[in-house]
């Protein structure tokens, strides 16, 4: 038993930090995560909507202390009983993700590691077991060092971890792992190479048979049956290959402008995802770092996911010399943690990227 609760205190202790420190880097981003389990097609607690980015900040620090504690041996009762709430809690999230086919991504390791929702799930449930383990075995936890080294241990890991958040914040994550970080070609990124798994589906043929109904399941192929057909499901049982970048549309009046504006020398993209949300204090700044781009030749765009006329305004309000385009609301809150925030780009390759207080940061 001895044995068998330090290998689980390693793994559980260790895992918790990983996963906290990658979500710590962007919690803006596992905010948004947030944000989709308690909207109303899912657990349907909107009212924490607006409280997403502060529970998601107090979560991932706590993830990452309680690694941190449980390696140490620092308020051992306190850190499993807690360890088992948190993991418990986490497990009936992805199970009701998987099962209801709700959330696609869990979010558990940020953008760093994709799982799918039956692979969190599963995830879950072995940290479940680990961490019964430790419970029963809590007796066996040990303390590394003495009470005041873990002490200071935790307070300067807190104080660290309280810093880092702040930062990040304010600026944009330190390690950026979407696909469109600084030297991602868009273009690029939306291909798919020739010899990229395709997608099976199974294709579920409903006939009329002499008066009754007949499936007959098949990958394609119409099949040869004497009867009238009633209607044909899909349903994919092996996943093709998805491009890491998909869904990217730069529209207006319904026209999509992105392979030509994506071959751009030299382009500037000011993205808000809602402009509705955006920190207007920042769009004086935006207005005189736009003009300076566009006298040093570069094309400028505005790209939002709020509608017109709301763009209109703004526009005019702020009296910006460019236009804003159409994209979805997720695939900018990809792009860049800040509204506002800016790209730079040459002929599709992103060349800086910069939250709104860094825009001094930006060289053209």
């Amino acid at each position: 038993m001895k044995y068998l609760v330090g290998f689980s205190r390693l793994i559980v202790g260790v895992l918790f930090i990983i996963s906290g420190f990658i979500k710590l880097n962007d919690p803006v981003g596992f905010s948004f995560k947030l944000e989709e389990y308690f909207s109303p097609g899912v657990l349907d607690i909107a009212f924490l909507e607006p409280y997403a980015l502060e529970l998601a900040l107090i979560l991932v620090v706590f993830e990452v202390l309680l690694g941190i504690m449980l390696l140490l041996g620092f308020k051992v009762k306190l850190t499993v009983w807690s360890l088992l709430v948190m993991i418990v809690f986490f497990t009936f999230l992805t199970f009701y993700s998987a099962y209801f086919n709700k959330v696609t991504d869990c979010g558990c390791f940020g953008d760093a590691i994709k799982l799918t929702p039956w692979e969190s799930f599963t995830k879950d449930i072995i940290l479940l077991v680990l961490i019964i383990v430790l419970f029963v075995g809590m007796q066996h936890l040990n303390p590394l060092f003495g009470d005041r080294t873990k002490r200071l241990v935790v307070g300067v890991s807190l104080m660290v971890s309280v810093i880092f958040a702040y930062y990040v914040l304010h600026h944009l994550p330190a390690i950026d792992f979407r696909p469109y970080k600084v030297g991602a070609n868009i273009t690029e990124g939306m291909s798919v190479p020739e010899d990229a798994p395709k997608a099976v589906f199974d294709y579920a043929w409903t006939f009329d048979v002499n008066g009754e109904e007949k499936v007959i399941v098949t990958q394609g192929d119409y099949p040869t049956v004497d009867g009238e057909l009633l209607g044909v499901e899909t349903t994919e049982i092996v996943k093709g290959y998805e491009p890491p970048i998909h869904d990217f549309t730069i529209e207006q009046d319904g026209e999509d402008f992105a392979s030509a504006l994506l071959e751009e020398p030299k382009l500037m993209m000011v993205i808000a995802y809602d402009l509705r949300k955006s920190n207007y204090g920042a769009f004086k700044e935006i207005k005189e770092t736009t003009d300076k781009a566009m006298k040093n030749g570069y094309k400028v765009i505005g790209m939002s996911a709020s509608d017109s006329e709301f763009t209109a305004r703004k526009k005019k309000e702020f009296r910006f010399g460019f236009d804003f385009y159409f994209t979805d609301e997720t695939t900018l809150k990809t792009i860049v943690r800040s509204n506002p925030g800016v790209l730079l780009l040459e002929k599709g390759t992103i060349v800086q990227k910069v939250h709104y207080n860094d825009l001094g940061d930006l060289k053209f």
